[in-house]
């Protein structure tokens, strides 16, 4: 919305820094810091009164988390409010990638806050049947693919238009599989993906929103590069027009995120829920398909991949043979049944996370 503010720029010269990315991320990160802060406790005192129990909490396990009863869940609408009206408020509302962040954003969260609700209401962790969800949630990220596909082609040179439908792979200057629409298959599967390893995660106070957090700012980082047709030459990465835009989208999350963690922070004063954490997933991987590096995500969230995959390998372990890998999955859990107390798994899952931000970047350069 304050980028028409640019257009007033030859009568009030300093309007013309509402033209720079970089100054409307750091407005968008400020203004949804600012909304956090502040109807943050308002929104808690709420859902404690509505939630009554709150969320319930599993007795087979670790039996400090007993502790945690009582405390209110959804906090994923605190983080989605800021987001979402800092990115209405500072983002180029004439680009359509902002509103296909929205769009999945939005639904995804929808998902989670249905699931959210029934978990409560019913005082159960069986909430939302889960290949429905997931069913829902393929349809949903498989619609944002194609409007991706079409958005990129539309804006994409006809020598490079294939680029919209080819999977890039890191630390390699051209090596492009174009798949055409199996594209679509795969995006999605990303998305969703990246929308459920983010829920998994979710299981200690403050574990989920810090990588979600360092992802947001990497991919914002690499948004705008890849939208830069300078940075992406002089690093010799594909240039996606109009991308540059979404690091506003992932300045919206961090400012959110860091509001959240205020009323996160062990003892926990809300939960994220799957409201949050299935909202939050669907941007990262929304944004990562966007800006063709859906498999630097993996690099980047590789914390959200680990704790999907030792859920995998728990169910098919105890289907096939009757045993279990890990004392108990996600494999945070595994880590406190070791004897690791809470806080040392989260901060040491945020090291780890910091480190694969870390090599993710590397990709942009090491080629």
């Amino acid at each position: 919305m304050f980028t028409w503010l640019a257009e007033f720029s030859g009568t009030f010269s300093g309007l013309n820094v509402f033209r720079y990315i970089t100054f409307r991320a750091g407005g968008a990160t400020a203004t949804a810091l600012f909304i956090v802060f502040m109807f943050g406790p308002g929104i808690i005192s709420l859902l404690r009164v509505r939630q009554g129990k709150g969320q319930p909490i599993r007795d087979d396990g670790p039996q400090t988390h007993l502790a945690k009863r009582g405390t209110p869940t959804m906090g994923g609408l605190m983080i989605l409010s800021g987001v979402i009206i800092s990115i209405l408020l500072w983002g180029n509302l004439a680009n359509a990638y902002v509103w296909i962040v929205l769009f999945v954003t939005l639904l995804f969260g929808a998902i989670g806050f249905y699931d959210d609700y029934l978990k409560v209401t019913k005082q159960s962790h069986k909430g939302f049947s889960g290949r429905s969800r997931l069913a829902l949630e393929g349809v949903i990220a498989g619609l944002a693919c194609l409007a991706i596909i079409y958005v990129s082609r539309d804006a994409l040179p006809p020598t490079r238009e294939f680029l919209a439908t080819s999977i890039a792979i890191p630390f390699f200057k051209d090596l492009l599989f174009d798949v055409g629409l199996l594209f679509v298959v795969f995006g999605a599967f990303v998305i969703v993906a990246s929308g459920n390893a983010v829920n998994l995660t979710d299981g200690l106070d403050g574990l989920a929103i810090v990588p979600v957090m360092i992802a947001a700012g990497t991919f914002g980082i690499i948004a705008y590069l890849v939208g830069n047709a300078i940075f992406a030459n002089y690093l010799q990465v594909n240039f996606v027009p109009g991308t540059g835009e979404l690091a506003v989208v992932c300045g919206a999350l961090i400012g959110a995120g860091i509001g959240f963690l205020w009323f996160n922070a062990p003892p926990a004063q809300i939960f994220m829920g799957d409201t949050g954490s299935l909202a939050l997933g669907g941007l990262l991987g929304t944004v990562a398909v966007a800006v063709k590096h859906e498999i630097v995500l993996a690099i980047v969230g590789g914390l959200f991949v680990l704790e999907a995959l030792s859920v995998i390998i728990q169910v098919a372990s105890f289907k096939l043979t009757g045993r279990r890998v890990f004392k108990m999955a996600p494999i945070h859990h595994h880590f406190e049944q070791l004897g690791w107390t809470e806080p040392q798994v989260v901060i040491r899952f945020w090291i780890i996370s910091v480190v694969l931000a870390l090599i993710g970047l590397s990709s942009l350069k090491l080629r």
